[in-house]
C-alpha cells in the first residue's frame, strides 16, 4: 500500500466518511462533551486530508467552532481551563480553511490572544527565568512543553514567522526543556541527564510525565 497512490487516496477518503458519518453530531460538533477543541482536530484532519473547506460537514463544524469564539479573540468554552490548547487548535482548523481570507479576523484576534498567554516580561519572567517564552492550558498556572508546541504550532500554521519575538521566545523555553545543555540552556537538569529527550516542562523546578530517574 505504501507504494499505490489510490490505495492510500482510497484509504484516506473511507476514513474521512467514515469520520463524517459517525463522529460528527447535528450540530456539527464531534464530541461535543469535552469543548471545541476535538472537533477542531477533526476539521483539521479532514481538510488537510483532501476534504474541500465548502463540504457541509466542514462548514457546519466551523460555524460549531464560531460559537465558542469570545470577545478576547479566544476560542474556547467559558471559564476554560484550557484556553490556549482549545484557541490553538482552531486557529489551526480556521488556518487550513481560510480560503479567500474568510477568517481572517478571527485569525487574527486569536492569534493576539494566544500570544497573550505566553509566560514572558508581563508575567514578571525575565529572559533567564525557566518559565520565560512557554504557554500552558490558558489557566496561568504554569507553562508546559505540550501546550507550547500547540502555540507554536498554530502561530506557524496561520504564517508567523520564524523570527517572530514569540516563536523565538517559544524556542527558548523548548530549549531549556530539554536535556541538553546549550547557551540556550544553562539549568542543571542536561548536567545530571544528558541525554537529549524533552521534559514536561523547566518551570517550577522542572516536571517530568513520565517518571524520573535517581539524580
Amino acid at each position: 500500500m505504501a507504494d499505490d497512490p489510490a490505495a492510500i487516496k482510497a484509504a484516506i477518503e473511507k476514513g474521512s466518511k467514515y469520520l463524517i458519518e459517525q463522529g460528527q453530531a447535528a450540530d456539527g460538533s464531534f464530541s461535543s462533551q469535552v469543548g471545541p477543541a476535538v472537533t477542531a482536530l477533526a476539521v483539521t484532519a479532514l481538510v488537510q486530508s483532501g476534504t474541500p473547506a465548502d463540504d457541509p460537514a466542514v462548514q457546519k463544524a466551523i460555524a460549531y467552532l464560531l460559537k465558542f469564539k469570545n470577545t478576547d479573540g479566544g476560542i474556547h468554552t467559558a471559564d476554560s481551563k484550557v484556553a490556549n490548547y482549545e484557541t490553538s487548535i482552531a486557529i489551526m482548523a480556521l488556518a487550513a480553511c481560510n480560503y479567500g481570507g474568510r477568517y481572517a479576523k478571527e485569525l487574527q484576534e486569536a492569534e493576539a490572544f494566544v500570544k497573550g498567554l505566553q509566560w514572558d516580561d508581563a508575567e514578571g519572567k525575565g529572559t533567564d527565568d525557566p518559565a520565560y517564552g512557554g504557554a500552558g492550558y490558558g489557566s496561568k498556572g504554569r507553562p508546559d512543553l505540550s501546550n507550547t508546541a500547540f502555540m507554536i504550532e498554530a502561530l506557524r500554521s496561520v504564517g508567523t514567522s520564524q523570527n517572530d519575538p514569540a516563536i523565538q521566545r517559544a524556542l527558548a523555553f523548548v530549549s531549556r526543556a530539554q536535556n541538553l545543555e546549550s547557551p540556550h540552556n544553562t539549568l542543571p537538569h542536561p548536567a545530571k541527564n544528558p541525554d537529549g529527550g524533552f521534559y514536561y516542562t523547566p518551570a517550577n523546578g522542572g516536571e517530568s510525565q513520565a517518571g524520573t530517574l535517581p539524580n
